[in-house]
């Protein structure tokens, strides 16, 4: 079996831009990841506060959005928000199926799982380069012994 890999040619769009707008995607990450955090942090707390509901939704779709996004490196970014999304949507109700399953039902249950299921593909995700480096150095110590 063959693996293809997806490679991108830079344009003149992804070059560094001048002008007010180019630092918006770090500012917008920052605000997202600020705004998950809060809602996750209040929604494990049970606090009366009204924004509790739309900020742990927000966490609920965007953890493991965020956790799938990083691992499709080399689809276009329209299709990888597209299908992170949709991932993310199947993974939480795939947990909240189970958890029926199981008659385990929790609001705070559910909280948890997502969060521990998307640290354990983003950590999948950032271990991946690791591994890479471990087949290279296997790789150079067996030609290094047969030579």
């Amino acid at each position: 079996m063959q693996t293809i890999r997806l490679k991108r040619t830079s344009t003149a769009d992804e070059r560094a831009r001048p002008g007010p707008g180019r630092d918006l995607g770090p500012l917008f990450a920052g605000a997202a990841t600020a705004v998950a955090g809060t809602g996750a942090l209040l929604a494990l707390t049970d606090s009366g506060s009204s924004s509790r509901g739309p900020f742990a939704l927000f966490f609920l779709l965007a953890a493991p959005a965020v956790a799938i996004g990083l691992a499709l490196r080399g689809l276009d970014p329209f299709a990888r928000v597209l299908t992170a999304l949709a991932g993310a949507v199947a993974l939480d109700m795939l947990i909240a199926q189970g958890m029926l399953a199981t008659h385990r039902w929790s609001w705070r249950g559910g909280i948890i799982a997502v969060t521990a299921i998307s640290l354990l593909l983003l950590l999948l995700v950032l271990l991946r380069p690791v591994e890479r480096i471990l087949e290279l150095i296997r790789r150079r110590a067996g030609h290094i012994r047969s030579s």
